[in-house]
Order: structure tokens, then C-alpha cells, then sequence
């Protein structure tokens, strides 16, 4: 059974490890997978179809303990802790609830001090007493409990007469004073372990085009001496096709991993693909996972010839590997009325609004499939590759769009840099 220390507004851990509020999706995952044979049987709940309707879950169903992720920025929002029977709780140090100690309204005034007055909800049959940033479930034994509680009743008092012994049926950690209204606070330091994060992702467009990306980042920056000094640092970078290996390097620093192409499999849909002679070496890719981005460059010139980029949406084969790049692609749109204007293509934008600013259905898509190997399958089923001004949009079943590949004419990047220099 799992003991856990509750920090409320703030955290459910341990001293091995510890689930913080604002933390990346990934980073749960990852504590998760270290500690499997601890921490077992656990379940990813989302909406297939409509993956940004509802919270994204990690469900710890041996240990009676819900993960709720925001579905748009996909950070820490909500630490639910729904069977009390399954986990060891305590405050400061102080066990509030374990086989020993009963979780009883007398014992959270005890561990946690006097509050506000408890909130009745007839609907769940619930009793809500609220604490800032935590919230304690109480359920009521019988119907014939219930119009005591009623907020109406001795003037909006009764709710201070919640039976002597009634026990927590849920706890949630929340960021706020108001459970309903909580969002997911901003990255807490704690959780930037050194990398550097994509705060948005812009598209930069020539006449023809997409050109480059400028990425706006962040980073745990040390202030001269202590660590409480650190702060979150912005700055904003940006990177062209036909930049070199070390103008990348420079811009983001050192990539998370370098993959090194074996094959082409597009290489069938181009115009010539007999004639293409197998090079003698491979192009490679750096791969930005906390960015959402990967990068490919040229084998012989070693410049940018592609960028990826990854929306993260659950049910796709890629889920979890890189972050979500939250980016905006101004796309040109060709109408009878005007000379022409641009329309905005963002993370969230889903295939179908897209044909429709277009004004027309682009051609048949390339099938993708993914697997592992040749002989497994992939249980999310295929995605569909269209080609669109230079670009390529890999949209899933469901109409979200997976990843968006960039491709440019290599422009040369010398000039570019000392353009830039003041």
C-alpha cells in the first residue's frame, strides 16, 4: 500500500517521487513506468472521437488514485484520490487516514484546522468541505440524512451538522479555491529537469511557402547563487530551412536524440523513384521531444530539409513520445472575391475546417500505416497523409490532425545569420 504525504494546491508523493500539479503528461508516465512494480494496473481513459472534450486520465486502480490532465496543454489539473481503502494519507508528517486511522470529519478538523462551511449536493448525495486547493468528499449514510443539509435550511448553517464519524469517500487536489473552476497551473520549476519547453510554435511563410519556424521557449534559468532564485526564462529563437547542423545547435541546443534515416518510404510517390540512386549515406533527424519537433537534415549538406510537427493527440501510434507542439500555420487561401488572404491552421484546427477555408477538397491522401514490425499491427488503426502548399498533414480518424510536416527549398543560411547580428 501506498503512503503519501498530500501538499494541498500542490502535490501527492513520496520521497521517491511525487505527482505536482502543472506537471507534463509525460512526466507522470514516466514516474509510472519507473516504479511499475509498485504501482500497477494502470489505465489511460480519453475520448476517442472528441480527445479535447474531456480530461485525459491516468487511472491508478490499485491504489484508488485518478490523474486528471488538462486536454488542451496536457499538464497535471486535478489529483483525485477516489478509494481511501487502497492508499495511506497524511498531512505534515501526521497520518490522517490508513488502516489504523479512519478518515472521519472529526479527523480532517483535527489534521487540517478549521474552514468554511461544508457545501451540500443533493444531486451526488455528496458533502463537500473545502480547504484551498483540496476538496473531501463525504458520503451520507442514508435519503433520510439529506434535507438537514440543504443550504436553505437554518440559514445556510446545517452543513456544520454533518454526522459525527462520517468517513472521506474522495479527496481532490486542485490548484484555486474552487474545484469546478480549476485550471492547470503553468510548468512549476521542479518539473524542467533541464530541458527547454515550447511555449508556441509560429510558422514563418515566404511567397511560396512555409520558410522556418520561430519557437517561443522556456527554461528554469539559475539566478547568481541559490536555487530560490531560480526563474522561468522566455526568450524566443528561430530556425529556416537550409540552416546548418550548428545553427540548429545554437538556436535550441542539443537535440534529445539524433535517428539516422534507413529508408525513404515515400520515395515510391515521386516522380522518378527508379532513377533515384541509393545514397551512400543517410539523412538523419534530431528529435526535440519536449518541443513537440523533430528536425531532418540533409545527409551530403548537413542543412535543414524538413521539420516535424507533433499535436500529441491520445489513440495516435506516436502518443506520449513528444510533447504537444502548439503551433499556428498560416495557410493561403484563394478566393473569387479577394486576391487572396491567409487563414490560420493551430494545433487544435481539425481537417475538415481546413478543406472548408480552402474552398476545395484536396486530392486523395497517402494511407499510413505504423506498426512496430512487419508482423504486428497497430491497434490505432491507420492515418491519412495529405499534401497541401509544401506541407503535409497527417489527420486521424477521428478528423484531428496528428503531425504536420514542413518542406521547403533549402535556403542558404549564411546570409540569414549575419543579417541577424546588430
Amino acid at each position: 500500500m501506498l503512503d503519501l504525504e498530500v501538499v494541498p494546491e500542490r502535490s501527492l508523493g513520496n520521497e521517491q517521487w511525487e505527482f505536482t500539479l502543472g506537471m507534463p503528461l509525460a512526466q507522470a508516465v514516466a514516474i509510472l513506468q519507473k516504479h511499475c512494480r509498485i504501482i500497477k494496473n494502470v489505465q489511460v481513459l480519453y475520448s476517442e472521437q472528441s480527445p479535447l472534450s474531456h480530461d485525459l486520465i491516468l487511472n491508478l486502480t490499485q491504489d484508488g488514485i485518478k490523474l486528471l490532465f488538462d486536454a488542451f496543454n496536457q499538464r497535471l489539473k486535478v489529483i483525485e484520490v477516489y478509494d481511501l481503502t487502497k492508499v495511506k494519507l497524511k498531512y505534515c508528517g501526521v497520518h490522517f487516514n490508513s488502516q489504523a486511522i479512519a478518515p472521519t470529519i472529526e479527523q480532517i478538523d483535527q489534521s487540517f484546522g478549521a474552514t468554511h462551511p461544508g457545501v451540500y449536493n443533493s444531486a451526488e448525495q455528496l458533502f463537500h468541505l473545502n480547504f484551498r486547493g483540496l476538496s473531501f468528499s463525504f458520503q451520507l449514510d442514508s435519503w433520510t440524512e439529506a434535507p438537514k443539509y440543504e443550504p436553505n435550511f437554518a440559514h445556510g448553517l446545517a452543513s456544520l451538522q454533518i454526522p459525527h464519524g462520517a468517513t472521506v469517500k474522495r479527496m481532490y487536489i486542485y490548484s484555486g479555491n474552487n474545484l469546478q473552476d480549476t485550471k492547470a497551473p503553468l510548468m512549476p520549476l521542479s518539473c524542467f529537469l533541464g530541458n527547454v519547453y515550447a511555449e508556441s510554435v509560429d510558422v514563418l511563410r515566404d511567397g511560396t511557402g512555409p520558410a522556418g519556424l520561430r519557437l517561443r521557449l522556456l527554461a528554469a534559468g539559475c539566478g547568481p547563487g541559490l536555487l530560490a532564485d531560480a526563474k522561468i526564462r522566455v526568450f524566443e529563437r528561430s530556425v529556416y530551412f537550409g540552416d546548418s547542423c550548428q545553427d540548429v545547435l545554437s538556436m535550441l541546443g542539443s537535440p534529445h536524440k539524433v535517428f539516422y534515416k534507413s529508408e525513404d518510404k515515400m520515395k515510391i510517390h515521386s516522380p522518378s523513384p527508379h532513377k533515384q540512386v541509393p545514397s551512400k549515406c543517410n539523412d538523419y533527424f534530431f528529435n526535440y521531444f519536449t518541443l513537440g519537433v523533430d528536425i531532418l537534415f540533409d545527409a551530403n549538406t548537413h542543412k535543414v530539409k524538413k521539420f516535424v510537427l507533433h499535436t500529441n493527440y491520445p489513440g495516435h501510434y506516436n502518443f506520449n513520445i513528444y510533447h504537444r507542439c502548439e503551433f499556428k500555420i498560416p495557410l493561403a487561401i484563394k478566393k473569387e472575391t479577394t486576391d487572396g488572404q491567409t487563414e490560420t491552421c493551430t494545433t487544435y484546427s481539425k481537417w475538415d475546417n481546413i478543406q472548408e477555408l480552402l474552398g476545395h477538397p484536396v486530392e486523395k491522401p497517402v494511407v499510413l500505416h505504423r506498426s512496430s514490425s512487419p508482423n504486428n499491427t497497430n491497434p490505432f488503426g491507420s492515418t491519412f497523409c495529405f499534401g497541401l502548399q509544401r506541407m503535409i498533414f497527417e489527420v486521424m480518424q477521428n478528423n484531428h490532425i496528428a503531425s504536420v510536416t514542413l518542406y521547403g527549398p533549402p535556403r542558404p543560411g549564411a546570409h540569414l545569420r549575419t543579417a541577424e547580428l546588430p
